[in-house]
């Protein structure tokens, strides 16, 4: 039986000393990493700063710099945008006095309020709700019952206490105004989607985190018929949590940090950690199988720790590096929300493998007599996976023929995919702020952000009215309405049927740009901005991915030596990639399996994940192609002939790499079970890229 890590001469590695210190030091280790890990999540989570990290995050569409944005920067430097508290008020008879008598009275003391700027209300109106003027805050622009509302304009000089406090003082004197009209009411404004999205992502961590941890602990307990070798994998992946979120909270003072970021990077650092864990925990019990006593001695421990780090360290660390280097393609892209979870994803691959070929090892180390009780037999040359490897071996060509036609008919899928940023959509349905927004856009529609708006230089309105004219027959156009925009610029807004992220509303934007006008124009909203993140994701995605392809080559190469099997592998991946997002616009895109996943589709997929997929899925799929590949180059450079290297190299690993992509799954199901839908779509397609 060739056997490539026999009880002999240690490798004389950097890696295997590492073992060897970690070997003779394990208390010390854990004990660092005990105060590393503490200190980690008193910092993100525990609030010791003053703020934690969710308190600290952002959310919003994906943007770039682009016509759009620049559209944005010339409105808000002309009219400076106002925080705002809006209430919607239903089941009023605003045709009764002493009903709009008694709002009248509550929504004074509305105005009174500290940091209030201004109070726009048809119950403040000179002829009270029958002012012409007030007719866009009046539902269906009724004065009988129904229902109205109220906007509220802070004073911009508020700073962020000071506007915590205003709003909440103005959020208590609101709702006492439909309960003194004997009516309903609800609260909404962008900080509250915000706050919204950020308690829903942290409820989401917690709830993925507390489905996945016992469902992983259990699976292992079974794959290593104990409760000690199954904890440590475990308790590596927390402390790699605690690190990780500690990184994210560092970043969050350099760039703004998008609320799902926290979800979709310690969904990676979670899944690499326990797999890490996973490798080294097998290999250590494997080395520990050739001892020469019953009860390992001192020396036979550490032979095995080095050992143990000088293999599996080495495949944790070229598995690390892939992973890295796929989310360092991330980079590449010019959106700071892309660059941020490049970063804070590349953060947390190191954490997860330092953890791997330190932590681990050292609790290994430290339960060591009751693992050798566990240790497992010396490991057979033949068995399912060295027969499935012969199997293979005899007929590859109707294999790699049948795998390829089953994921290109995944794949099929991603032909009609299409893209959207959703806003409020991310929230679940019934969400309140979900809710307030649809009210808002069904009852008020002149309250809602303009589908298309366009920024036309020109202190001339009548040539301005004359050109935006020439779009009143475009398709789906309901509105066209031309205002001032300081004393050099008129705002153009165009009302589109269907929405922002309706082809209609792409179409006009295009249309616009395309036109000749007689005056420079820039064109923004929320179409023209998806319209130009997709545009830039797109220009930059070549670079991603010559970056990514081009560093797993080269690492791959160093580690096997080989020109074609990198070439292989890369291709494979790729193709696997396909099929994952196939299968993400299958679901969610076509609406199938609603109620099972319990989300309600948008018709699309929101944009960001099929670029975040290729990174994540890219670099979780050469995870397991370097765990393999790791184990048959050690059995070759040991004499073994390809067929039989492969064939070992399945055989050692075949288990090991199946109960790793078990364990990752449970992982990425786990965050599946949450709220946020991106978080839902990213959590499928890596499921279905490591399936």
């Amino acid at each position: 039986m060739l056997n490539p890590s026999p009880a002999g001469p240690v490798p004389t590695t950097r890696l295997a000393r590492l073992g060897g210190l970690v070997a003779r030091h394990p208390r010390s280790w854990v004990l660092a990493w005990v105060v590393v890990a503490v200190s980690c999540f008193a910092v993100a989570v525990g609030g010791v700063t003053g703020e934690t990290l969710f308190e600290r995050l952002h959310s919003g569409a994906p943007t770039v710099d682009s016509e759009a944005s620049r559209a944005q920067d010339v409105i808000a430097e002309s009219r400076p945008t106002l925080q705002t508290l809006t209430l919607q008020v239903s089941g009023v008879d605003l045709g009764d006095p002493k009903v709009v008598a008694a709002g009248v009275e509550r929504t004074r003391a509305v105005a009174a309020v500290s940091g209030v700027k201004g109070v726009r209300s048809p119950l403040l109106a000179p002829e009270g709700p029958t002012d012409p003027s007030v007719a866009p805050l009046l539902r269906s622009g009724s004065t009988g019952a129904g229902g109205f509302v109220t906007v509220v304009d802070f004073d911009p000089r508020l700073d962020g206490n000071a506007q915590k406090a205003a709003e909440s003082a103005t959020e208590k004197a609101l709702l006492a105004v439909p309960e003194a009209m004997g009516g309903t009411g609800r609260l909404g404004s962008s900080n509250k989607v915000i706050t919204a999205i950020t308690g829903t992502v942290e409820r989401d961590l917690l709830r993925g985190e507390g489905i996945a941890l016992p469902l992983t602990f259990l699976v292992m307990v079974f794959v290593f018929g104990g409760f000690v070798a199954a904890g440590m994998p475990i308790v590596g992946a927390v402390v790699a949590i605690g690190g990780g979120l500690a990184s994210l909270f560092g970043f969050s003072h350099a760039v703004e940090l998008d609320a799902t970021v926290v979800n979709i990077v310690t969904l990676l650092g979670l899944g690499l950690s326990i797999d890490y864990g996973l490798l080294t925990v097998s290999r250590f019990r494997e080395e520990l199988a050739h001892r020469q006593h019953d009860v390992p001695t001192r020396e036979e421990v550490t032979r095995a720790t080095e050992r143990t780090v000088a293999t599996a360290g080495r495949t944790v660390l070229f598995s690390g590096l892939t992973v890295a280097i796929a989310l360092a393609g991330l980079l590449a892209f010019e959106a700071s929300i892309m660059r941020a979870i490049g970063v804070a994803g590349v953060s947390i691959v190191l954490v997860a493998m330092v953890v791997a070929i330190t932590l681990v090892p050292a609790l290994c180390v430290m339960g060591a007599k009751r693992l050798s009780r566990k240790a497992v037999e010396r490991p057979s040359d033949v068995g399912l996976f060295s027969r499935l490897a012969h199997g293979v071996q005899r007929r590859p060509v109707l294999v790699i023929a049948a795998v390829i036609v089953v994921l290109v008919t995944l794949a099929l899928p991603t032909l009609s995919m299409k893209l959207t940023s959703s806003g409020t959509e991310l929230l679940p349905k019934g969400a309140d702020q979900r809710v307030f927004f649809e009210n808002l856009a069904r009852d008020y529609p002149a309250l809602t952000a303009p589908e298309v708006t366009v920024v036309a230089a020109s202190s001339d309105r009548n040539a301005v009215t004359a050109w935006a004219d020439g779009f009143r027959a475009s398709p789906g156009v309901e509105s066209v309405t031309v205002q001032p925009l300081g004393a050099t610029h008129q705002r153009v807004d165009l009302r589109v049927a269907g929405g922002p992220t309706s082809d209609r509303a792409q179409d006009l934007v295009t249309a616009v740009r395309d036109s000749t006008a007689p005056f420079e124009t820039l064109t923004t909203g929320q179409a023209a901005g998806q319209i130009d993140f997709l545009d830039s994701m797109s220009a930059r995605a070549p670079y991603a991915v010559g970056l990514v392809v081009l560093g797993t080559f080269v690492l791959l190469f160093l580690m096997t030596g080989s020109v074609v099997v990198p070439v292989k592998a890369l291709l494979l991946n790729l193709i696997s990639l396909g099929a994952a997002l196939g299968v993400v616009v299958w679901i969610f895109q076509e609406g199938h399996l609603e109620g099972l996943l319990g989300f309600s589709s948008v018709g699309a997929v929101e944009s960001m994940v099929p670029f975040l997929v290729l990174a994540f899925g890219f670099g979780l799929s050469m995870d397991y192609e370097v765990f393999l590949l790791s184990r048959i180059v050690e059995f070759h450079r040991h004499g073994a002939t390809n067929d039989r290297s492969v064939s070992l190299g399945l055989q050692r690993t075949g288990r090991i790499i199946t109960s790793a992509a078990l364990l990752i799954v449970i992982v990425f199901a786990g965050f599946v079970a949450g709220d946020i839908l991106i978080i839902k779509q990213m959590g499928v397609a890596l499921v279905a890229a490591v399936a």
